[in-house]
């Protein structure tokens, strides 16, 4: 039999030694991973006393502001709960002295369900708080000359109105209305028509507003119309034309004559 050779000699070195054996790539991925956890545990450590303080407070409401109308002409509203005279269950509104203005189209309150004439120069139409829209004359003063549509302002009437003395009694409230927030303070009236409206459901009052500014007397003629549209709160127009503004007093007829529903 031949003789079995001898086991190769261990190498010199020990582990060490091996090192070399090991794939140049198989090293890279070691040191790779290791210098990975470093960076980790480094950026944990600096870090680590910027967390927010307040991450237990629960975030915060976003409460929507209605928008107001600005400027000092901005009425200042007086008492509530003027007295205002009995209103006539039946009084025929009467022509208006001056020439009317000419109607250029009709305007169609889509936000109230009522229409109306549109009336040219010098009339304007414009958003003008608290209506949903309004024609004016002139700059934005008390007493201002208007007319305006919007919902009758207020509570909803509970029940639904149904009967002329229930829109007759609605008018007057917006009436009183008109005096705490359209007019200066202590501000009277006088009625100068009390009739159904022309078409549909409804009531219309006349009224003279007098009243003082910078020491003198002074009046306006004004209408409210207020309008069954299908919804429990009926529409109300309002129209103002201060003695200055004397010319158009005849508009008011254009307007109370031609008012109706969507």
């Amino acid at each position: 039999m031949p003789p079995i050779p001898p086991p190769p000699a261990p190498l010199k070195g020990g582990l060490l030694a091996r090192v070399g054996d090991i794939p140049i790539k198989v090293i890279y991925l070691f040191g790779a991973i290791i210098a990975t956890v470093l960076a980790v545990l480094l950026v944990f450590v600096i870090f680590s006393g910027d967390v927010p303080k307040d991450t237990q407070q629960p975030p915060r409401q976003v409460v929507p502001v209605s928008p107001v109308p600005g400027g000092s002409a901005s009425p200042k509203p007086s008492a509530a709960g003027i007295l205002l005279p009995e209103v006539p269950k039946s009084l025929a509104y009467p022509d208006q002295a001056g020439t009317a203005t000419v109607t250029i189209g009709t305007i169609s309150d889509l936000a109230t369900g009522i229409s109306y004439p549109r009336l040219g120069l010098p009339w304007t139409a414009k958003s003008f708080a608290p209506f949903a829209i309004a024609q004016r004359v002139g700059k934005v003063a008390i007493p201002h000359t208007v007319i305006g549509s919007a919902m009758l302002p207020g509570a909803t009437p509970k029940p639904k109105p149904a009967k002329n003395a229930d829109y007759r009694d609605l008018a007057v409230r917006a009436v009183n209305w008109t005096l705490r927030t359209q007019y200066p303070a202590g501000a009277t009236i006088a009625w100068t028509g009390s009739q159904k409206v022309p078409v549909g459901k409804g009531w219309m009052v006349g009224y003279k507003v007098t009243y003082t500014v910078s020491g003198k007397q002074k009046t306006s003629q004004a209408i409210i119309s207020i309008h069954d549209v299908g919804k429990t709160k009926p529409a109300m127009l309002f129209a103002s034309i201060p003695q200055s503004g004397k010319s158009h007093y005849r508009d008011l007829n254009t307007i109370a004559q031609n008012i109706r529903t969507l």
